[in-house]
């Protein structure tokens, strides 16, 4: 057992660094798998320091429940599908909140009887742990079940929903002022509890899934804040550091992914963007266009022919698990000398690095991946874009059209390219509830199917050439 202050110190400050570093490393897809071994190196640092602090409790039970965690943990993430990781990041970060929530109940039972009256600072960290746990464990199990499809992806509205979300926040701050204020039966936190977990369904029901990776990154905000108020309540330099971590950089990145859709969190949170805009396929009608089919077989002459080809992938081909075809499409299309790019947009798929990830899992290298701001330059000189699975975040209306709802949102400009294949499935609209434009115009064809037999159909054909 430790109980030297000094050696606890040293080794959580290890984990600290171990955590930053992590950060740090996993800002690039090239170092993101050394990034998450630094961070778990850390977090066995942390573990293991805990486990042999003096007067830890139940040893033999705490290791028994870690066991069974770290189980669910390792075959949960061996097993789930890449389509899938987004869900898996909600649920895993909705456990981390409901965590926190479970030890502030548990730390207000041990400590009210025992000392009659809770120290301020212990009292408040508890509401604090309480709440936002309780708020991010309800939240990403509706994110879960949006993703997942359980329920509609569309916004959940009724009327007054806004007037019965504030009365719910206002109860649950009103028995969080209580106990602050000395009203201490295990009553008040249990029906704090309660109201949060209610507010955390409340809020995200009405938020459409177009702005689910937005969410995602702000329920780990929020989790990492509900960690940082749990540390100090159990004294814990580590969890409170590690937690204002989390915190931090979940709330940058909800900013920047705001900013990557050029609209407020605000607007983000409370418009219940995704619902179906009436009147915008009667107006294409009106003008008289329409799409464009094209086969296996055209494309490929153009892809062949080409000088520089740039891939835009999106939800469509993470559904049809097309990732490492289309490596091989780009590796074949290569061996023909044509140049070939990615074109990523920072909310392209269901959380923030999707498609990085997706196409790291089919090893494509790394200096291929081009953000948005870096690639939108190339596409003038782009003899063909070919959007696979890719909807609102390359539509023109966004530039073009003041009424639409994504207008202002910064988009990959495929437009621009001389030819754009885009492969879908269907004409459907995207989650943000809009046709798109881009399917219409006159350099556009369209590749209908799934997104894997198409890919391998255009391998097939490019090889035949």
């Amino acid at each position: 057992m430790i109980s030297n202050s000094n050696v606890i110190g040293l080794l959580y400050l290890a984990t600290i660094v171990c955590f930053i570093l992590a950060l740090r490393f996993l800002s690039s897809p090239k170092h993101a798998r050394l990034g998450n071994r630094v961070g778990g190196g850390g977090m066995l640092i942390a573990i293991g320091t805990t486990l042999a602090l003096k007067g830890i409790g139940n040893w033999a039970l705490i290791v028994s429940a870690g066991a069974i965690g770290a189980a669910v943990g390792v075959v949960g993430a061996k097993r789930v599908k890449m389509t899938a990781m987004p869900q898996m990041v909600a649920l895993f970060n909705g456990v981390g909140g409901g965590a926190a929530a479970l030890v502030a109940l548990a730390e207000f039972h041990k400590l009210a009887p025992a000392s009659g009256r809770i120290g301020s600072t212990e009292v408040v960290s508890i509401v604090l742990s309480a709440l936002i746990g309780s708020i991010s464990f309800a939240g990403s199990a509706i994110a879960f079940a949006k993703l997942q499809e359980l329920i509609g992806g569309r916004p959940i509205v009724f009327p007054g929903q806004n007037i019965f979300n504030g009365l719910i926040v206002t109860g649950a701050a009103a028995f969080g002022i209580a106990a602050i204020a000395g009203v201490q039966g295990q009553w008040v936190i249990v029906a704090l509890i309660l109201l949060a977990l209610t507010f955390g369904v409340m809020f995200v029901l009405p938020i459409g899934g177009a702005d689910m990776p937005v969410v995602i990154s702000l329920l780990n905000a929020f989790t990492g804040l509900a960690a940082s108020a749990t540390g100090f309540v159990l004294s814990n330099t580590v969890l409170i550091v590690s937690g204002m971590l989390v915190g931090a950089s979940g709330t940058l990145l909800t900013l920047l992914m705001g900013k990557a859709m050029y609209r407020s969190i605000t607007n983000v949170l409370f418009s219940a963007f995704g619902q179906v805009q009436a009147g915008t396929s009667a107006a294409r009608v009106d003008d008289g266009r329409t799409f464009r089919a094209t086969t296996p077989e055209d494309v490929a002459v153009q892809l062949s022919y080409a000088r520089k080809v740039v891939i835009v992938p999106g939800y469509g081909l993470a559904v049809a698990q097309a990732q490492h075809d289309v490596r091989q499409l780009a590796e074949l299309l290569e061996s023909k000398g044509v140049e070939v790019l990615y074109a990523i947009h920072p909310v392209a798929g269901r959380m923030p690095g999707h498609m990085n990830v997706l196409l790291a899992e089919a090893n494509v290298p790394y200096d291929q991946l081009k953000e948005m701001d870096e690639i939108n330059s190339e596409f003038p000189q782009t003899d063909v874009a070919l959007v696979i699975g890719a909807n609102d975040v390359v539509n023109p209306a966004a530039r073009s059209d003041p009424g639409s709802p994504i207008y202002g949102m910064p988009i990959l400009d495929v437009d621009k390219a001389q030819s754009v294949v885009v492969m879908k499935r269907s004409m459907a609209p995207g989650f943000a509830g809009i046709d798109n434009e881009l399917f219409l115009e006159q350099q556009t064809t369209m590749l209908f199917g799934n997104a894997k037999d198409s890919v391998v159909k255009l391998i097939a054909a490019v090889k035949s050439l």
